[in-house]
C-alpha cells in the first residue's frame, strides 16, 4: 500500500503525523502547567498532595508523547534532528534535563527516606513546568523566525552563534510564543484540576487563577499570530527548490489551504469556549473544549510551517540551507516501513483514551487519598 506512494506523498504523510504528535504534546503540557500552580492553588501540604497526585496520574502520557514526538521526528526528518539538536544544543539539553527532573520528582517526592523533603521535589516540578513549556514554545517559534545555521554540501551543520541555541531567546517573536505556551499550559492545568479534583477551596482558587492566566495567554498568542500573518516567510520555488523571502507567506498559506484555515478558526473557537464555560458558568468540562482546541491550533501551525512550498526550519543566515520536508526527510524505503508502523497509532490513541477514562472515573479528593485507594505520589 505505502510502497506505491511517491516520495513526496510519504513526506507529506509524515509531516501530518509530526503535526498530530506535536498537537498532542502541547495539549498534554497541562501537566507542566499544573506543576507551576501547586503553591498558588494548594495552600496546605494536603492540598498540594491532591494537586500533585491529580497530575501524577497523567505525567507519563506527556513524557511518552515527548519521546514519541522526538523519535518520529528523528526517523522521518533526520536532517532536522541533526541540525537542530546539533546546533541549538543548550536549548534542547536544558529542555530535556527539565523533563528528567520531572521523572525524578514524581518517583521520590513521597518515598520513605526522602532526605531532601517534599518541597525540593515540588520545586523541581515547578522548574520542569516553567522550562518545559517556555523552551518548547521558543523552539517551535523558530519554524517561522529561523535559526543561525548553515549546511555544507555534505549536510554538516555550522551553527553561527557561540550560545548554541540560547540566542533564540533574544528574538521577541520567539519569546511571545514561549511565554504564551507557558500561560496556555497553566490554563489547561487549571481546567484539568477543575475537571479532576473534588475540593471546594481548590475550585474557588482555580476560578481566580483562570483570569490571571487565560488573559495573558490570549494576549500573547494573539500577538504571535498577528505578527506571523504580517511577517515575511521562507518560501520554496517548486521548480528548482530555491528558498526566497515572500511577504505575508504564512497568511497566504492559511488562505491557500482553506481546510487548515477552518481547522485554525475552529481551534480558536474551542479554546475560547472552554475558558468561557469555566469562568462564567463554573463548568468542570472546559478542558474538553480547550484541550481539543489546543490540539487543532498546534496542528494548524505545523501545517502552515511545512506545507504549501514552505521551509519548515529556515536558516536566518543562509537561505538555501533552510530545511523543507523534501530536503530533510528519510529515504522512500525508510518512510514506507515507518508508515506501516504508523498504522498502530489509532490503537495507541484508543488505549490512552481508555486508560484516561478509567483513571478519571472518579474525581480525586482528600478522602480518596486518606483511604489509601489511590497510588500516592
Amino acid at each position: 500500500m505505502f510502497e506505491s506512494l511517491s516520495h513526496l506523498a510519504l513526506q507529506q504523510y509524515w509531516w501530518v503525523i509530526i503535526s498530530v504528535l506535536g498537537g498532542a504534546l502541547v495539549f498534554l503540557m497541562f501537566v507542566q502547567g499544573g506543576q507551576t500552580l501547586i503553591y498558588q492553588i494548594g495552600k496546605t501540604h494536603e492540598e498540594r498532595t491532591i494537586l500533585i497526585n491529580a497530575l501524577g496520574r497523567k505525567w507519563e502520557f506527556t513524557f511518552t508523547t515527548l519521546v514519541t514526538f522526538g523519535g518520529a521526528f528523528f526517523a522521518s526528518f533526520p536532517l532536522f534532528y541533526s541540525t537542530s539538536f546539533g546546533g541549538a544544543y543548550w536549548a534542547w539539553m536544558i529542555l530535556l534535563f527539565a523533563f528528567i527532573l520531572q521523572a525524578v520528582s514524581y518517583e521520590f517526592r513521597s518515598r520513605k527516606g526522602n532526605v531532601f523533603g517534599a518541597r525540593t521535589y515540588e520545586t523541581f516540578l515547578f522548574i520542569n513546568g516553567l522550562l518545559g513549556t517556555f523552551l518548547l514554545g521558543v523552539v517551535v517559534a523558530t519554524f517561522f523566525t529561523g535559526s543561525p545555521f548553515s549546511l555544507t554540501p555534505m549536510n554538516v551543520t555550522h551553527w553561527h552563534s557561540p550560545l548554541r541555541g540560547l540566542e533564540l531567546l533574544f528574538n521577541l517573536h520567539n519569546l511571545s510564543l514561549g511565554v504564551a505556551l507557558f500561560f496556555l499550559a497553566r490554563t489547561l492545568g487549571l481546567l484539568y484540576f477543575r475537571n479532576t479534583i473534588d475540593d471546594a477551596n481548590i475550585e474557588i482558587r482555580i476560578q481566580k487563577q483562570l483570569w490571571y492566566n487565560a488573559i495573558p495567554f490570549l494576549i500573547l498568542f494573539l500577538t504571535f499570530v498577528i505578527g506571523l500573518m504580517f511577517r515575511d516567510g521562507y518560501a520554496v520555488n517548486p521548480e528548482n527548490g530555491e528558498i526566497f523571502m515572500q511577504p505575508h507567506k504564512y497568511f497566504l498559506n492559511l488562505v491557500e489551504m482553506p481546510v487548515v484555515l477552518i481547522l485554525f478558526l475552529v481551534a480558536v473557537g474551542l479554546v475560547l469556549t472552554g475558558i468561557g464555560l469555566t469562568i462564567f458558568r463554573n463548568s468542570s468540562g472546559g478542558i474538553w473544549y480547550t484541550g481539543p482546541g489546543t490540539f487543532l491550533a498546534v496542528v494548524s501551525l505545523f501545517l502552515i510551517a511545512g506545507f504549501n512550498n514552505t521551509a519548515f526550519y529556515p536558516s536566518s543566515v543562509d537561505l538555501q540551507s533552510s530545511l523543507t520536508i523534501m530536503k530533510a526527510s528519510s529515504s522512500h524505503f525508510t518512510l514506507t516501513v515507518m508508515s506501516y508502523v504508523s498504522l498502530m497509532v489509532p490503537f495507541v490513541a484508543a488505549y490512552i483514551w481508555f486508560t484516561w477514562r478509567a483513571i478519571n472515573k472518579k474525581k480525586i479528593s482528600k478522602e480518596e487519598l486518606s483511604s489509601g485507594e489511590a497510588h500516592f505520589y
